[in-house]
């Protein structure tokens, strides 16, 4: 992903001048982040972007390269709560939705919440557990609402489940079901810093910095759920045009008609694209979508979607290069 905050603004496409106060304070987000943060600017973006689309974020990376920091510096950054969730093997459904539990003092069962009842959520390496607790999340994030003894709870406003998890290669680690990938919105690789930047990294450490500690290096907050709110009414009047409607449902069909896919893109997913673009327009100061918000957005919410035949697994064929094929293969709207 590009730098959405550093694109060129168009004086004749912005949005109600109402929303300009939010989109600052959103922006100003990222650099508040940065203060604690080295880089990964692609998973900033999308953190950002599932933020006023209200989805949700996938963030997978080997141990080290800053994602639980990231989340963590992006809720100290927000004026809202956020809880964190250590996933590992014996966790079980209950520790994130919440349970029934007897009061000792009036002798009846009580609902007691658990920590997905917040603002941001972060689910720490989320693929350490079992798909059984995995899909305690699925209502939550599809939703907004945790069902428990027959009763509907709704989540509290804005709701945003950031998830950090390592290459399924790794020891120890499960892969995610089909169903609990489909409810994130975008899946973002954090890669190994460049040189420039772990060299900066290793400054800021050998200057004090204590990764544990973000208020420490002055992370503080600058926007609010009203901005939040604010931000999601503008995202939801960007115009898209019947064209580039069409030109993501022709992207979605060219991923079910590849011969080394055995699942395509579902319309949940075309949606998401349609949900994701709108974000990103709004972000580069349009209230318009265009073909290249689109082409920006498809690998980040798509290809987490797509699944390999066996073959083609066995011949060292990649999703993003099926989906890079699926995108050229579609012509692009004028």
């Amino acid at each position: 992903m590009t730098d959405p905050f550093t694109s060129d603004s168009s004086p004749h496409h912005r949005t109600p001048e109402v929303t300009e106060a939010a989109r600052d304070r959103l922006g100003a987000v990222r650099a508040e982040v940065a203060k604690a943060v080295v880089g990964q600017d692609a998973a900033v973006s999308g953190l950002l972007v599932a933020l006023l689309c209200g989805g949700h974020v996938l963030m997978e990376g080997v141990p080290g390269t800053a994602k639980t920091l990231l989340v963590r510096t992006l809720a100290a950054s927000l004026s809202v709560e956020s809880r964190r969730v250590q996933f590992t093997p014996d966790l079980m459904p209950g520790d994130i939705t919440g349970s029934m539990v007897i009061d000792n003092r009036e002798g009846e069962l009580r609902f007691r919440e658990g920590p997905v009842f917040t603002n941001l959520l972060l689910a720490d390496e989320i693929n350490r557990t079992p798909p059984k607790t995995q899909s305690a999340l699925l209502e939550a994030m599809e939703e907004g609402q945790v069902s428990i003894d027959g009763v509907s709870r709704p989540l509290p406003a804005p709701f945003l489940v950031a998830a950090t998890q390592n290459p399924v290669e790794f020891e120890g680690t499960y892969p995610l079901p089909e169903a609990q990938l489909d409810r994130f919105l975008l899946k973002v690789v954090l890669p190994v810093p460049e040189r420039e930047q772990e060299v900066e990294i290793l400054a800021r450490h050998a200057g004090g910095f204590d990764p544990r500690d973000v208020a420490g290096a002055g992370v503080t907050a600058v926007a609010s759920a009203d901005d939040i709110a604010a931000a999601r009414a503008a995202v939801g009047a960007v115009q898209v045009s019947s064209e580039v409607r069409g030109y993501i449902v022709d992207i979605a069909r060219a991923t079910r008609q590849s011969p080394s896919l055995s699942m395509g893109v579902s319309p949940r997913g075309a949606t998401a694209l349609l949900r994701s673009a709108r974000a990103w327009a709004w972000l580069n100061r349009r209230d318009f979508v265009t073909p290249d918000d689109v082409k920006d957005l498809a690998h980040a919410t798509l290809a987490h979607r797509l699944g390999l035949r066996p073959e083609s697994e066995l011949e060292g064929v990649e999703v993003g290069q099926v989906l890079a094929s699926a995108v050229s293969s579609v012509q692009v709207p004028r």
